[in-house]
Parts: C-alpha cells; sequence; structure tokens
C-alpha cells in the first residue's frame, strides 16, 4: 500500500512494530499502517539526519548536533543533549540489544559514547579508532556491535570490556551499511560501499568469503538480511531496491526480485503496443526501460546501451568505457517483435543507432550507421532523428548532415538513401513513415518538409514553413502530422492534401513534446514555459491548459485514451494525468483569450483534498445541470419521449382487451388483499374500497352520477384561458385504457358536452401548430374519431374545427414526407452507387 505523500522529500527513514517515522528538513511525522501520518514532532531548526526508534520513545539528531528524545503518544520532547560539533559531531546511532534505556553514538571525530537516556548521564566514552565512524550495526552476539569507518575499516567491537574482535578493511571507501546474517547459522556480515559493491565476511574464518561487484550501481544506502532467512534486501542512490537470495555455491548471492525506476531523469517516454499497459522511458543514465501501467511486477529493464556487450560485461559497470551516451530518440512497434527486434534508438552525439529486443529485454542485434563510416566515426556526425515502419520491418534514420537512411531491421542491412546525398541542406529534425509504407515525410532545419516515395526514394513534394521546426509527430490512422516550431508555434499538416490545416501559438517556451489522443481529434503539447496544452483540432482551439511545477520534457497519450504520460525536468518518475472526459461530462468549450491556467500538482498516490479541484467541479455541474428543452425550434416537428405502448395501440385497445379476457371470471378475495391495488398511472394512488351494495341496479346513467374527472376540468377551464398544457400533462401521465375512458367521457352520453369535445378539439390544433408529441396527436384524434364519429358528423361546430385540423396535418405531413423521401433517395443512392 502507499502512504500520503509529504511536502518535501523524506531524508530519514525508520521504523518500530508499530508505527514508520519519516523525516523532511526539520519535522518528523509518524505513519500508522504505512497510510496515514498519526504524529508530528516538531522542535528541531535544522534538518533531521539520523532516526532511531526506542521503546515508547523515538530519537532524532539534526546536522546542527541537536539530539532530541521524543514521548511517540503525546509528541512531546523527553530530552535535549547539544553536543559540541567540534569535539563530538554524532554521525551514527544504536540501541544495543538488551541495553536497557542506553543508546550508542558515533562521532565523525572516531570517538564514541555510551548514554543512558532515562538519566541523562554518559556511562562511557570509547576512544575509537581516529576516524569518522559512518555506521553502528548490532551483530547477533549480546554486547558486539559493529563499526564502520570512513576508511573502509569495520571493527567488530565487544563494548561490555571495550574490546575489539576482529578487524576487516574494504578497498572501495567508506562503509555505508552493515547487516547480519542470522539465518541457518551461518556468521556472515556484510558491508556495503559507496560505489555500489557488497563484500561478505566469514566471521568464523575472519576473512571474505565473496563480493558481490555492481549490486547497485551507486552507492549502496541500505541493507538488511531478513531475519532467519537467507534473504538480503539492499538498496541504493540508483533508484532499485533488490532482493538477494543466498542459495548458490561458494555464497554468492543473486536477484530474486527487484524493483527500479530511472537513476537520472527520463528524456523520452512512448507508450509501446496497443493496449496501453507499457510504457518504454529511455533516460540520462543510459538505460531503456518499460514501466506497467497495471502493476509494477511488470517492470522491466532492457538495460543499458553499450558499444560492445561482451566487453562491457568483464570490465563491470565502474570501468565500462563501452558505455553509450543516452539515448534521445527511439521508435518502437510491436508487429514483429518475438521475430526480430523492435526498436530503434538514436543516442545523444552518436552516430550509431542501436536496435532493441522487447521480448529479450535487451539490447538488440544491430548497430545501424551508413557504412561510409564504418571505420572511423566522426565526431560531428550523430543520428537525430528514428521512425520504424509499422510492419516493423525497416527503420528510418536521419542524421545532422541532412542525410537519411533506410534500414531492415531483421537483417540491420542499409535499404537505401533518400535524396542523391542529402535529403535536406540543414540537420534533420524529424522523419516519420506513414501506416502503409508510401511515404516518408522528413523535416529540415532549413525549415523545409520533404514528401518521399518510401520505396522507389522519389522526391514526390517538397514546401516550405514558416520558420525552422524542431520535431514533428504523425498520427498514423489519421494521417495528421504536427509540427513544432523553433519559433515557439505549432503547425498541423494534412499528408492527404499537404496543406496546413490548424496553426496554434500560445506556448512561450521551447516546444518539448507533443501527443495525439487515438482519435486524431486532439493535440496535447508540453513546453518549457511549464504549461501542458490541449488543442481541439477539429474546432482549432485550446480546450484545456494547466501549469506544472518542472517542464514536462515528454508526453505521450495511452493508445486506449485513458491516461496522458508526462515526464519532467530533474524528476525521476512518470506520471500519469487520467483523462477525465471518459469518467464524467467535461466542457469542452474554447478556453478564453485572458483565460489564466492555474498550477496544478503533479498526480501522486495521496488522495487529493477537495479544495483542490473545486474550480473544475463547477465546471461538471454547469455541464450536468443542462437540461434539453421540449422543442429546440419550433420549426422542427418534435416526438414526445413517452414509450410506445403508450400511444401505438390506442385503436386496437377493443382487439387487446378480448385476447386478454379471463377464462373464468376473477375470484372475489375472502380477506383483505396483501397489496393494496393501485390506480394505473405515473402517479401511484391507491383504489378507493368498494361499497358492498349489491341492491344497486346494475345500470347506471352515468350522465346524471358520474363525477368530472380532472382531464374534463382542465379542459373545461381552457376554454376560457386557452392554455391546453395542464390537460395534455394529464393525459400523457395515463396508460391506454384510462385514455379511452377518458375520451369516453366527453361525449354527452358519457357525461361530457359539446363545448369539451371542442376543447380537446383545440387542444390536438394547439399541439400540430406547436408541432411538440407529434405522434400523442396522431393517436389521441384517431381514438377520438373513433370513439365519437356519430356526434361529430351531426354537429357543424365541431366540423369546423375538424376541417381546420385536418388542413394542418396536411401540411405538415406533406413537408415531413418530402424530407423523409429526400433521406430515403440520398441512403439508397449511397447503397448503390459505386464511390
Amino acid at each position: 500500500s502507499t502512504g500520503n505523500t509529504l511536502p518535501q522529500d523524506i531524508t530519514c527513514l525508520a521504523a518500530d512494530r508499530m508505527l514508520i517515522f519519516a523525516s523532511y528538513d526539520n519535522i518528523l511525522q509518524a505513519f500508522a499502517r504505512n497510510k496515514e501520518v498519526v504524529h508530528t514532532y516538531e522542535g528541531h531548526k535544522a534538518r533531521i539526519h539520523l532516526l532511531q526508534p526506542f521503546g515508547d520513545h523515538v530519537i532524532s539528531v539534526d546536522v546542527d548536533n541537536v539530539l532530541i528524545v521524543w514521548n511517540i503518544q503525546s509528541e512531546e520532547e523527553y530530552l535535549q543533549i547539544d553536543f559540541d560539533k567540534a569535539t563530538f559531531a554524532v554521525s551514527a546511532l544504536l540501541h544495543p540489544s538488551t541495553y536497557l534505556n542506553k543508546i550508542l553514538l558515533g562521532s565523525e571525530q572516531g570517538t564514541l559514547q555510551l548514554w543512558n537516556i532515562r538519566s541523562n548521564k554518559l556511562l562511557y566514552s570509547f576512544p575509537g579508532w581516529g576516524l569518522a565512524v559512518t555506521t553502528l550495526e548490532q551483530a547477533p552476539a549480546v554486547d558486539v556491535v559493529a563499526v564502520g569507518l570512513v576508511s573502509g575499516h569495520i571493527i567488530v567491537h565487544n563494548i561490555k570490556f571495550d574490546e575489539t574482535l576482529m578487524k576487516f578493511q574494504q578497498d572501495w571507501g567508506p562503509i555505508t551499511a552493515i547487516s547480519f546474517r542470522t539465518a541457518d547459522g551461518h556468521p556472515i556480515m556484510a558491508a556495503g560501499s559507496p560505489v555500489g559493491h557488497i563484500a561478505l565476511w566469514d566471521l568464523e574464518e575472519k576473512k571474505l568469503m565473496c563480493q558481490m561487484q555492481d549490486a547497485h550501481s551507486t552507492a549502496i544506502a541500505g541493507m538488511s538480511f531478513v531475519p532467519g532467512e537467507p534473504l538480503l534486501i539492499t538498496n541504493g542512490a540508483d533508484n532499485a531496491l533488490r532482493v538477494w537470495i543466498f542459495d548458490g555455491p561458494g555464497g554468492i548471492g543473486r536477484v530474486l526480485r527487484s524493483r527500479m525506476g530511472h537513476s537520472a531523469p527520463p528524456t523520452k517516454i512512448r507508450y509501446h503496443g496497443q493496449n496501453g499497459e507499457q510504457i518504454l522511458s529511455a533516460g540520462q543514465d543510459g538505460t531503456l526501460q518499460s514501466f506497467s501501467t497495471v502493476h509494477e511486477k511488470f517492470n522491466k529493464s532492457l538495460g543499458r546501451g553499450s558499444i560492445n556487450k561482451k566487453k562491457s560485461k568483464k570490465r563491470g559497470l565502474k570501468l565500462d568505457t563501452m558505455a553509450l551516451p543516452p539515448i534521445t530518440a527511439f521508435a518502437s512497434e510491436v508487429a514483429h517483435q518475438s521475430d526480430w527486434d523492435g526498436i530503434i534508438a538514436c543516442h545523444q552525439g552518436y552516430i550509431t543507432c542501436t536496435t532493441w529486443n522487447y521480448q529479450k529485454t535487451s539490447m538488440g542485434a544491430h548497430k545501424l550507421r551508413p557504412e561510409e563510416f564504418s571505420k572511423h566515426k566522426p565526431i560531428d556526425i550523430y543520428a537525430t532523428a528514428v521512425d520504424i515502419t509499422s510492419c516493423g520491418n525497416f527503420a528510418v534514420i536521419g542524421m545532422s548532415t541532412g542525410q537519411v537512411d533506410v534500414y531492415n531491421m531483421q537483417s540491420g542491412i542499409h535499404r537505401g538513401r533518400y535524396g542523391k546525398e542529402k535529403a535536406h541542406e540543414g540537420a534533420i529534425r524529424g522523419v516519420v513513415v506513414d501506416g502503409l509504407n508510401q511515404l516518408v515525410i522528413t523535416a529540415g532545419s532549413e525549415g523545409l518538409i520533404k514528401f518521399w516515395k518510401f520505396k522507389t526514394k522519389d522526391l514526390v513534394y517538397s514546401t516550405e514553413l514558416s520558420s525552422s521546426p524542431s520535431g514533428i509527430l504523425l498520427h498514423r490512422d489519421s494521417g495528421i502530422l504536427g509540427i513544432a516550431f523553433d519559433d515557439f508555434t505549432i503547425s498541423v499538416l494534412d499528408i492527404e492534401t499537404r496543406k496546413i490545416v490548424r496553426t496554434f501559438s500560445g506556448h512561450h517556451g521551447r516546444i518539448n513534446d507533443m501527443t495525439f489522443s487515438p482519435d486524431g481529434r486532439w493535440l496535447i503539447t508540453s513546453s518549457m514555459d511549464c504549461s501542458i496544452k490541449t488543442w481541439d483540432l477539429p474546432s482549432g482551439c485550446l480546450i484545456d491548459c494547466f501549469l506544472v511545477d518542472s517542464a514536462a520534457v515528454s508526453l505521450t497519450m495511452s493508445p486506449t485514451g485513458d491516461f496522458l504520460a508526462s515526464a519532467h525536468v530533474d524528476d525521476l518518475g512518470i506520471y500519469l494525468w487520467s483523462n477525465r472526459s471518459l469518467y464524467s461530462l467535461v466542457s469542452l468549450r474554447p478556453l478564453p483569450a485572458d483565460y489564466e491556467p492555474s498550477l496544478v500538482t503533479l498526480p501522486s498516490t495521496c488522495p487529493v483534498q477537495d479544495g483542490d479541484v473545486s474550480g473544475d467541479e463547477e465546471l461538471c455541474d454547469e455541464m450536468i445541470e443542462y437540461v434539453s428543452p421540449e422543442q429546440l425550434g419550433e420549426q422542427l416537428v418534435t416526438l414526445s419521449l413517452l414509450p410506445e405502448s403508450r400511444w401505438k395501440n390506442l385503436l386496437n385497445l377493443d382487439i387487446i382487451k378480448k385476447k386478454n379476457k379471463p377464462r373464468e371470471p376473477p375470484k372475489v378475495p375472502k380477506s383483505a388483499p396483501f397489496f393494496i391495488p393501485t390506480v394505473p398511472g405515473l402517479i401511484p394512488r391507491y383504489v378507493p374500497p368498494e361499497e358492498e351494495n349489491d341492491t344497486q341496479s346494475k345500470v347506471v346513467n352515468l350522465g346524471v352520477l358520474a363525477q368530472k374527472s380532472d382531464f374534463y376540468v382542465h379542459l373545461e377551464e381552457a376554454l376560457s384561458t386557452n392554455k391546453y398544457k395542464a390537460p395534455l400533462d394529464l393525459l400523457k401521465s395515463l396508460g391506454p385504457s384510462n385514455i379511452e375512458i377518458e375520451l369516453r367521457g366527453l361525449a354527452p352520453e358519457g357525461g361530457g358536452s359539446m363545448e369539451v369535445m371542442l376543447s380537446f378539439l383545440r387542444m390536438i390544433g394547439m399541439m400540430l401548430s406547436k408541432k411538440y408529441n407529434f405522434e400523442l396527436a396522431q393517436a389521441y384524434l384517431a381514438l377520438f374519431l373513433k370513439l365519437h364519429l356519430k356526434i361529430l358528423s351531426s354537429e357543424p361546430k365541431l366540423l369546423e374545427e375538424l376541417s381546420k385540423l385536418s388542413v394542418q396535418l396536411e401540411e405538415t405531413w406533406i413537408h415531413l414526407q418530402a424530407l423523409f423521401n429526400q433521406s430515403l433517395c440520398v441512403l439508397t443512392y449511397m447503397k448503390s452507387a459505386l464511390l
């Protein structure tokens, strides 16, 4: 699990069985369950550099030589001791096993002191060995500690009798860490060095047992044997954590598990493959690594570039004159990666391009460079840009001299050159191959973009740019080419028409990198002005912009569109930004001209405070609250959103009722029903209990007894007000059977009147003139005509209203029919024509 982040880099880390203590600058904090900060200890004036948990207390020492003992629970100072830097500068700290309330301190002057913390007394001063103490470690035996010195000596000392038991020396500088192996009776001590080597000493034989050279590429920062196991955990300044297992002959360890990142900031990152799960990253440390967005266990390192791998391995990392400079640009393809190398890379100031194999996680078989330089390597000529074809067969390499070569990835054979001698007069700033291997597009520093036939190497087209390009990027699926310029502008070129279709300006620093969204609609750019901008290509607008603390040197968007990955100046990590438009409604309107971008903290595993995102949330709410009006425009014919069952079968209700008639009459329940019956409709209402009164006649004159329904009342009111929304809304909420009952009740024999029937026809007229709920108007009118045809034909007032409706209906239908016919005609043509 991952804990909350601290505001600054952690300088010291220690743990007891309950809490983890971490310090930054002069503040000490305690984490519970590796997650939440539960205690903060403030009192130091300078940076803390040593920590030691001590029962109910924790001891911290700062660089001003002040030692403070804290009560863990109350967060109060229990004791403070100031040491004189000139005579005793504290450099190491240890609580000797079984020594109650006692602490052993080592100093830069070489002396050691044993203190009783409870009584604040100095119990004993050890004269030491005249050399600064770098580390103290408790041995498995009581009273025995190992003292690491700046000279590379390790002294195994009995502190009870102040006697040295044994003494060893390492040749690799100061001792940085010591650990004792307690497993299976092997008395072995391991010691770390500033150059990354580990020495293993046999304490019984009192001699060096073996060396683990280059366990880390930088200083060993910490090491610890797992109690009772033949496992050693080490970490170093090279941003690596390794677990070594000792199960082989000669007692040497091999790597069992490791987690590592770049030891120097990444310079170029690109998603590898189409599943959006691996990011390839090239760093200033000369390595190429693959990071998984799913789980860290899938991370892998492809190693470090080397001129000659075999010689390089023999010499070891420190003497490696064969190491290649860092990768500046690379391209990868998965098409044939299991058959041959699928990655091509060019190195800083280096003429040779290297291939890499993702499957074997190592450097590949070929070193690609022009044949004329096979004997001698000029210093001032180097590869600047590379691309690999989508089939994985060919690599195209651009040089600082302006020449562009193509090589076969499987055999490494040179397959030709674009242009007679050179493709461009200036240095190549970018090369790309389209998705079908038809075109190669090259950009030169002299300000030209050239299109070449891939196979025949002929020049097809050349266009002059407004300024010198600094880089190009092709979205293969859509044939859109992004061009970044030295004057901080960006242009977008359509490779079909060979015309510049968009130009964007707004960055105030060198454009470091560009990436397209998978659908090619967005172009995301990062610049030295510390901004990351998203440009919408269809609308030609800037739709998103934010600032980061340190400029993004490289960007890459996932092929699945869920993440944007970024690498930053002087930062070892790769940061993932989530694409919010996938999960929620986001306003993609153009940003106003006076938009002030806000500074966004880099993504971390720390939960974001609510206050940080309030500005963005308002935008989202605004989008979600938008309700579409019932009708977008009065000239449009709009249908209601009611289900078909509400209006489609109104004319066939009598047939449906016959079909659904039960075979036998329903039996009357003896007691009250478990579910109280409700009236059908959108608003649930209970059916009033029926009076059991059999004396009443079965034949009832509804005209006398019928109560006026809500719908009937609303229609009566509408005769005077001419507002038909209320009766229409009521009718829309009813089911088919209820609609039929309501319409039957409008006729005089059903308890209605001619006026109400007229009012109903006017309501239909209003629906037709406003052109909304179009299908409901048709269905209601059809049912009304079916039910009341006799009365309608005998009443002149109603006939007059019907003739008006007929004209309205015909006009609307002729208009609609013309549109339908037009659409059908175009559709038939599209289907049948040979386009």
